[in-house]
């Protein structure tokens, strides 16, 4: 299943209180747990304005359908081709 990137602009992202942020993940997770098991959310991170949001999920649709509910933004969805890190250089 293929993977995303989710670009969120949020001012003020990096200053959300720990409750807030954990009021933000509940309300995503609830929505995600009523749309079944074909979206999924990895992990997310905050910056000062922005969030990006990794998710697996079938389509750009699904994503902006979870949105939608959660009245979250989202600015840019990009589908991950690959990944590389360090280990990438070793022969």
């Amino acid at each position: 299943m293929p993977k995303f990137i989710i670009e969120r602009e949020i001012p003020g992202a990096g200053n959300l209180s720990t409750e807030q942020l954990q009021g933000i993940s509940a309300k995503s997770c609830s929505i995600l747990k009523n749309m079944g098991s074909a979206i999924q959310w990895v992990e997310s991170y905050v910056t000062d304005d922005k969030v990006y949001c990794i998710y697996i999920a079938p389509n750009e649709e699904a994503i902006r359908e979870h949105a939608a509910a959660g009245e979250f933004p989202v600015n840019k969805i990009s589908q991950i081709k690959t990944m590389i890190d360090p280990t990438t250089a070793e022969v």
